[in-house]
């Protein structure tokens, strides 16, 4: 599994799927799906960081890091 910058700006911050789901109007298993898998919509994306990030640029914010395996 790979791990995004959000996930863990999202952790560092105390932000919860629940308020990204509130922001997006979408189902909290809807978010956790697409926080694993990383496969949000462009307009996602940019809700997300408008109303949580406005400091990073999407490209950083979506970027996926390998997990402790190199995978």
């Amino acid at each position: 599994m790979r791990h995004s910058i959000l996930v863990g700006e999202m952790a560092k911050n105390k932000i919860t799927i629940e308020s990204v789901s509130k922001t997006l109007g979408m189902h909290r298993n809807s978010i956790s799906y697409k926080l694993e898998k990383g496969t949000f919509e462009v307009g996602e994306a940019v809700k997300i960081r408008d109303s949580f990030f406005p400091e990073w640029t999407i490209e950083d914010l979506f970027k996926t890091l390998p997990d402790e395996k190199g995978v």
